[in-house]
């Protein structure tokens, strides 16, 4: 009995002292007894969980071809690679998606025109009250007082006004902290690595025509990226500049709701590395060819896995014609939808051959921000997972291709990730 005493007054005095700590902690007080306590750099709480994202988990994977490199090109072998943990869109984004960063960009626009000295004008810092912006509706009468942002009389049909997709541009700003890392670069100011550049972003919709010679496609053109039915399918007709302006948009916006609730700001929004896009596709499963594991294409059911170009192009035959819902199909043993299929996906990785005799296995990855200036071969960015209109080879999960950073397809869209602190509340 003596001794359940003890443990009681023990239990007792430690909640005590655990409660006592945390009230001062909490209250940034610190014990004047002249010892090392240490200091956090804010009070305030961490975010929740990324809406719509799963956390993948830090590991080790064999990265490379699982099967025989049937066009012996040898731009990818197997080794052995470990990543960090991170957070990943559960789907491709969808037009539905891209289409809040659209209008985004169109309230701001319209909101410096109409309540401000309009767009355009040098130094621009105007901040955008979203309340006002609340109050705008895009009537015909509206409409016509966005000179700045509608289409030139000559390029109107039957006289309507409307506004100007290719004028619909979003300002980034960041810091380029790769040159800042450079040993050359040391101890100059922060101002020399700051990048601003103007980014069009409104989809390419006539890729659907372009991509496809002597075929008829014009129903997708007029419908895909403005019509409701089509609100959850991945977005297309997005190259890699305006996919990156999107990540970018979309860490603004979420460090600007932080700083209202005056949440700690965190993790940035970023197209996923080559290594990154493979790991999480592969779901936990070692030398598997698809997300699924199995090397077959159909389950027990004879069921078709993915959307892509069954046989010798029954494009019918997996259940969707061109793209489907970005959450068709079943989703890879971490929650990941249509990594093989549907859409290729971008990746922020620049394509180069032998990349994979170079990169480090700690996190490996190749990155070059091509200048519109540069060599068109300086501009490749690698491109992962196969499309709708692709055979099987390039659905497996090693299979590396690429596209040029400033081409849109009918056939690529992207999906984001993050990178949040390790002790975030889940």
């Amino acid at each position: 009995m003596k001794g359940y005493l003890t443990t009681i007054c023990i239990v007792v005095l430690s909640v005590s002292l655990v409660s006592c700590f945390k009230k001062g902690k909490s209250k940034g007080i610190l014990p004047d007894d002249g010892q090392l306590h240490g200091v956090s750099p804010t009070t305030r709480p961490s975010m929740g969980a990324p809406l719509n994202m799963v956390f993948i988990q830090p590991g080790t994977f064999h990265m490379g071809p699982s099967d025989e490199d049937i066009s012996y090109n040898y731009t990818s072998r197997n080794r052995q690679v470990s990543i960090p943990g991170f957070w990943m869109d559960k789907t491709e984004m969808t037009n539905n998606d891209y289409r809040q960063f659209v209008n985004w960009v169109r309230d701001s626009l319209a909101f410096k025109i109409l309540f401000g000295p309009g767009i355009n004008k040098a130094n621009d810092t105007m901040a955008v009250d979203w309340k006002k912006v609340a109050t705008i509706k895009y009537d015909r009468n509206t409409i016509e007082k966005l000179n700045e942002l509608n289409l030139a009389p000559d390029n109107r049909l039957y006289g309507k006004p409307e506004i100007d997709p290719d004028k619909l541009a979003y300002r980034m700003e960041y810091y380029d902290l790769a040159a800042a890392a450079k040993r050359d670069n040391a101890g100059l100011y922060k101002s020399n690595f700051i990048i601003r550049a103007d980014q069009k972003i409104y989809p390419d919709t006539l890729v659907w025509m372009r991509d496809f010679s002597y075929s008829y496609n014009e129903p997708m053109t007029k419908r895909y990226f403005s019509h409701p039915s089509f609100g959850n399918y991945p977005v297309v007709g997005i190259n890699w500049k305006q996919a990156v302006a999107f990540c970018h948009w979309r860490t603004h916006i979420q460090n600007s709701y932080l700083d209202k609730k005056k949440l700690v700001m965190d993790g940035d929004y970023r197209l996923p590395s080559e290594s990154e896009w493979e790991y999480a596709a592969r779901g936990g499963l070692t030398n598997s060819m698809f997300p699924w594991g199995n090397p077959y294409l159909r389950n027990k059911k004879g069921c078709l896995l993915a959307n892509f170009k069954p046989g010798r192009g029954n494009y019918a035959e997996d259940g969707g014609f061109y793209t489907v819902r970005a959450d068709a199909y079943w989703p890879n043993q971490y929650g990941l939808y249509n990594m093989a299929g549907n859409v290729a996906e971008w990746t922020g990785s620049y394509f180069y051959e032998g990349a994979y005799n170079l990169m480090s296995d700690l996190s490996p990855d190749i990155r070059y921000e091509a200048k519109d200036s540069d060599r068109p071969r300086e501009k490749r960015k690698v491109v992962r997972g196969g499309s709708w209109k692709d055979v099987s080879y390039f659905l497996q999960v090693s299979t590396r291709n690429y596209e040029y950073q400033d081409t849109a397809k009918s056939y690529i869209g992207f999906r984001c990730v993050i990178d949040l602190a390790p002790k975030m509340k889940r």
